[in-house]
């Protein structure tokens, strides 16, 4: 098949096509034409290379767009092209996110790149005060950390690690298997690159040790339960110099004797008298904010009432404002009554069905003041 067929049409897509299109195109053609599912024949082969050396130009921005400009002629006295090697080069893309380090990785020659440490995770538990106005703290941490008499190189004070021969500083090695290149990790080096011929007597050439780490932490106000806060470079430290991980410190509030929460909302049960609740009145909330908050309660709330205080709530979390105090009334009927209540609450029960008579008249201002007691 002639190389000379538009790039575009050979891998069935629109020139404007985006990167990600052109390359699910090429994989699909390249499982239908590759020369193992097409054994001898001659046709498949030739589309399979055609349509691999379309894919190594479109997939390179520079080459796309001299292609779209200039078409096969700016490919022409050396100036690109593809096909030959690169054919199972572009291929091996197919495999590369089921096969991992086996296929195409580090494909071009370039050096293995130091493996990051991993990351830490640390628990933390707050009280709800705490999560209200933020604080500074320091927690403890066992950690591997970068080895101080070698500065993480692995390598003894007055040596260097050197390039290991076997892979020549890659970290893998290559081997050719039919129509497919097959990349593993170096078996000398162990993928590193390089070797240490004399270790550091410390860390054994790992270049990190186990220590023990005192860290800031700054918990800001309105944080909530699962809240979490990184430490940049504060987990394991990376083999031989590599870069360290993070620390990530998720944090748990504790259970409030007075108040629950509902993101930036706290909520609170307030217990009243029927008598309060009949002839209205009002309560006193101590809030996180250590001042008090007076709520007005109106004559005949029913239990189970919501009333809401603005702005008597959580902080927002890095940002500005605060959320609400709302407070769900329970009305309390007392189970132990006076001679003198038991009297006025049955003429109040009298007045329930009829015209009040004149007995009745104060009733009210009299329930009142025997059940608060004056």
């Amino acid at each position: 098949m002639s190389t000379t067929i538009d790039y575009y049409e050979l891998l069935e897509c629109e020139r404007t096509a985006d990167d990600a299109t052109i390359k699910s195109r090429y994989r699909k053609l390249a499982m239908q034409y590759h020369p193992d599912r097409n054994a001898g024949c001659k046709d498949s082969e030739a589309k399979f290379k055609a349509i691999s050396e379309a894919y190594d130009c479109l997939k390179d921005p520079q080459k796309r767009a001299a292609y779209d400009r200039y078409g096969h002629a700016a490919f022409q006295q050396g100036m690109g092209g593809g096909g030959g090697a690169q054919d199972f080069g572009a291929f091996s893309d197919i495999f590369e996110s089921v096969f991992g380090e086996f296929m195409g990785g580090g494909r071009g020659g370039g050096r293995q790149q130091p493996r990051r440490g991993a990351d830490l995770r640390y628990d933390m538990e707050i009280s709800l005060e705490e999560a209200f106005h933020g604080k500074q703290t320091e927690i403890t941490v066992d950690v591997s950390a970068a080895c101080d008499t070698c500065d993480g190189t692995g390598a003894k004070a007055g040596t260097s690690a050197k390039t290991c021969q076997q892979c020549g500083g890659h970290g893998k090695v290559r081997a050719q298997q039919g129509f497919f290149v097959v990349e593993r990790t170096c078996p000398v080096c162990q993928g590193a690159g390089q070797i240490i011929a004399d270790p550091c007597p410390d860390c054994r050439g790992d270049g990190r040790v186990e220590k023990t780490k005192t860290l800031a932490v700054n918990i800001p106000a309105g944080v909530d339960e699962g809240t979490r806060i990184r430490l940049t470079g504060e987990g394991e430290a990376g083999a031989r110099g590599a870069p360290a991980g993070d620390l990530y410190i998720f944090l748990h509030v504790k259970r409030h004797a007075l108040f629950e929460r509902e993101g930036t909302t706290l909520f609170a049960r307030a217990p009243i008298s029927f008598t309060t609740a009949a002839l209205g009145g009002s309560l006193s909330i101590p809030g996180l904010d250590g001042r008090s908050h007076e709520i007005k309660i109106p004559a005949g709330i029913q239990s189970g009432k919501q009333l809401r205080q603005r702005g008597a709530g959580m902080p927002v979390l890095q940002g500005r404002g605060t959320g609400d105090l709302v407070i769900q009334i329970e009305v309390e009927t007392p189970t132990k009554l006076s001679t003198r209540q038991r009297e006025l609450l049955e003429l109040f029960r009298e007045t329930e069905t009829g015209d009040e008579c004149p007995e009745s008249q104060g009733f009210f201002a009299k329930l009142k003041s025997v059940f608060a007691g004056e």
